[in-house]
């Protein structure tokens, strides 16, 4: 049975009038909802994955990690707004209840790709909203350490060709 204290919520998205790409997660885990931060699991390789993409070998603050996704025009959020979870597993959310995504996507006139990290974030976008032809979209494999077939190597293999320049 899931109680009140499963409930869980997301975050504010971080993002600007700039932002070019748009990283969705499902719902932030127990350890995130925690510390406050997307990603702060320690065996989450997303932040791992961002440094390596945009080289960056130094420890980075947190701060310092939102403003390396802005600087390259990349905006963060969650498909879910709410939903009940016990433990941070994505094969455990019920009940979500979705962000405004469409609000938000017209107030982002710059945003062209959206990406899922990982396919509960994309199975719960397709269950709430139709995809627009005016974005791409991309189904990465997720950086949670529930995903122990992917590598910090392979990951980087599927996530970096997205964020390439012109």
């Amino acid at each position: 049975m899931l109680t009140l204290n499963m409930l869980k919520q997301s975050f504010l998205p971080i993002e600007n009038k700039e932002i070019r790409i748009l990283i969705l997660g499902s719902l932030p885990g127990d350890k995130s909802i925690h510390e406050q931060q997307y990603y702060a699991h320690p065996q989450n390789r997303f932040w791992k994955l961002i440094q390596h993409i945009f080289n960056r070998t130094a420890p980075l603050s947190y701060p310092q990690k939102l403003d390396l996704l802005l600087e390259n025009q990349i905006g963060l959020w969650d498909v879910c707004a709410q939903a009940k979870r016990k433990g941070s597993m994505d094969l455990d959310i019920v009940e979500e209840i979705p962000n405004d995504l469409p609000g938000f996507f017209s107030q982002h006139p710059q945003l062209q790709t959206i990406i899922f990290n990982g396919q509960k974030a994309h199975r719960v976008y397709e269950k709430h909203f139709t995809k627009s032809e005016h974005y791409q979209y991309y189904t990465l494999p997720s950086t949670s350490p529930a995903n122990a077939q992917y590598s910090l190597e392979k990951l980087l293999q599927e996530w970096q060709h997205l964020f390439k320049k012109d």
